[in-house]
């Protein structure tokens, strides 16, 4: 399912692209996501959501709510300053700036760490969550999903507990530094969705992650539409 996942999504997102492509040329990320979210986000989020069984994955939840056009630049510049902040802070974790969203991979050498069969919330841990909840408190109009994996290492259903405890560990941390849990939903797939090759060492410690999608909720959506209907009665 993953390959004809991915290879769906590279036919979706390569369409997209040229639609786009002499739009965006030399365009910043911010106006990227502006031509490329109009142009074809919400298909690929949904083709990308309807296939990884219950519920969306991170990228599905990013790029399956993308508003586009001028909105979604508005929002995407929000975002790349937040994407920024969480680099600054916490330079081992994976930011990617995607659509109008931010995708955030922790694993095992990247600040939020489990130790083997654990799903306690370590002190490493606490000080990357505490980084986190201060950005997540600075842009108070996004929404957090947070996803938990594993590697394939013991059965499909204890990896499948394994995620979901750790998950929830570190949504209730976050919670735990005075976040309003509206903004969170949590979710957990166990080893079902590798990321890297799960028959090396490497690879199986990669697997072992958290991952977050972070979007804007419905205030920020609103504020940019009603900004960039003011842009467009100016223009």
């Amino acid at each position: 399912m993953k390959m004809q996942l991915n290879r769906m999504f590279a036919l979706l997102f390569a369409a997209t692209m040229l639609f786009g492509c002499e739009a965006t040329k030399n365009a910043s990320n911010k106006q990227k996501g502006a031509v490329i979210g109009s142009a074809g986000g919400a298909v690929i989020g949904g083709v990308v959501g309807n296939n990884t069984g219950d519920g969306n994955t991170a990228l599905g939840a990013i790029i399956g709510g993308v508003v586009g056009g001028t909105a979604g630049a508005i929002i995407g510049d929000r975002m790349d300053k937040q994407a920024q902040r969480i680099e600054e802070e916490i330079p081992g974790a994976e930011v990617e700036r995607v659509g109008e969203g931010i995708n955030v991979t922790f694993d095992e050498s990247s600040g939020v760490y489990f130790d083997t069969e654990k799903y306690n919330i370590n002190s490493r841990s606490q000080e990357t969550l505490n980084k986190l909840a201060d950005i997540f408190k600075e842009y108070p109009d996004s929404n957090i999903l947070v996803e938990g994996h594993t590697d394939n290492t013991g059965s499909e259903s204890y990896n499948l507990t394994l995620s979901k405890n750790r998950a929830q560990a570190v949504t209730n941390y976050l919670l735990g530094q005075g976040l309003a849990s509206g903004r969170f939903d949590t979710k957990w797939y166990g080893e079902l969705q590798p990321k890297y090759d799960n028959s090396t060492v490497e690879g199986r410690a990669k697997n072992r992650r958290v991952e977050l999608a972070i979007v804007a909720n419905e205030e920020l959506k609103e504020e940019a539409k009603r900004k960039a209907a003011a842009e467009e009665d100016q223009n």
